[in-house]
């Protein structure tokens, strides 16, 4: 169930962030930067459901400071393609699950 854009409700059901969390992110991150629509409502790609995911790990699990966080996330884009071990696995099949998740909810509700 891949869309080219979501909107903030869907990720905020697909990453458990609140919309306001979000909206705050957004403004502390500057690679976190969805586009508006023409309506002026934000569309977020699959790559910022990627990093929002990894900010929820670092913010809310792993208790990192948002200036810690930012830290982590530019210290990760600048590291060569061979240094990566592949850290994005784990948040997208999170992301892909809690997709899958809504789906059924929503397909059980119908019934």
């Amino acid at each position: 169930m891949k869309k080219l854009y979501y909107s903030i409700g869907e990720v905020s059901d697909i990453t458990s962030v609140e919309p306001h969390v979000l909206r705050y992110w957004e403004t502390i991150f500057k690679q976190l930067s969805p586009r508006k629509n023409k309506a002026g409502n934000r569309t977020f790609r699959e790559q910022d459901i990627t990093l929002i995911l990894k900010l929820k790990e670092l913010i809310q699990d792993k208790k990192y400071s948002t200036a810690g966080a930012q830290k982590f996330i530019e210290k990760e884009q600048n590291l060569d393609e061979t240094e990566k071990t592949d850290p994005n696995l784990p948040f997208e099949t999170i992301k892909d699950l809690k997709e899958i998740r809504i789906f059924l909810q929503s397909l059980s509700e119908k019934l």
